[in-house]
């Protein structure tokens, strides 16, 4: 078995993290884009065909399943993607996790990039899931970068920044780029004190877990988290092959794929 994950940058560990966890005898292949990322700023044609190009780079290695582990690939990129590659291979998109968090109950907080934090698309994802639950959408300037480079002084700023933009008195948190889940606790450490003492423990909402199960759902494959660590990584860098970005190493998840796969030469 061999899933494909892509992203502008390491926003994709989380998932593929994920994936690893079900099925560790899986192979990997992490398609990035260090040449042209990131992503946010670019017009919805130029992501397009940023995506495009990653996903072909991926799809070149036939994989089972293409996971585009992006928010923002995802708004603008995934049909296109779709129609491409489907239905030799299925396509999984990445969809903020709002649904689950207004579910458990509001007051709710969606942190996001600047881009996403009140476009159509998040606002049409509030209205069809979080009716009549208090949203807060709050925009989250830099800590993408700040991620992506393991730049820890940024990330500290950027969350202090969102933090303070969080109503008192939130019950949970989606984190609605993919790169935010590789600080969530650092997230809930500076999110969690200045909530009201009568809010419990703050719940955080990522997409990697539902991702990673969906896309076993859609080859027909059963998570097996016992079997053998036996997956191969494949790292393709704007299509070359490489090796993992040393600032993902910085994060659990970087390390766990790396610890535990065989990388190819």
């Amino acid at each position: 078995m061999k899933i494909a994950l892509m992203d502008s940058g390491n926003g994709l560990l989380a998932a593929a993290a994920a994936v690893h966890r079900l099925r560790p005898d899986a192979d990997l292949v992490l398609s990035s884009d260090p040449d042209g990322m990131p992503w946010g700023p670019r017009t919805p044609e130029d992501i397009v065909a940023h995506a495009l190009a990653c996903a072909r780079s991926a799809a070149a290695l036939a994989p089972d399943a293409l996971i585009v582990a992006c928010n923002t690939a995802s708004v603008h990129a995934l049909a296109a993607i779709r129609a491409e590659l489907e239905p030799a291979v299925p396509v999984i998109g990445t969809v903020p996790a709002i649904k689950p968090a207004a579910a458990a109950g509001g007051p709710v907080a969606i942190w996001a990039t600047p881009g996403t934090t009140g476009s159509p698309y998040q606002r049409g994802l509030i209205r069809d899931f979080a009716a009549g639950v208090e949203v807060t959408e709050v925009p989250c300037p830099g800590l993408a970068d700040a991620v992506q480079y393991a730049d820890s002084a940024a990330v500290d700023a950027a969350v202090a920044a969102a933090a303070a933009l969080t109503p008192r008195n939130v019950r949970s948190v989606v984190l609605g780029c993919t790169h935010y889940e590789l600080v969530a606790e650092r997230i809930r450490a500076a999110v969690q004190p200045l909530l009201s003492p009568a809010v419990p423990r703050l719940t955080l909402y990522g997409s990697a877990d539902a991702v990673a199960a969906q896309t076993l759902r859609r080859i027909g494959a059963a998570p097996a988290p016992d079997a053998a660590p036996s997956g191969r990584l494949t790292v393709l860098l704007s299509g070359r092959e490489g090796s993992i970005d040393p600032a993902s190493l910085t994060y659990p998840e970087g390390r766990s794929l790396l610890e535990a796969a065989a990388v190819r030469p």
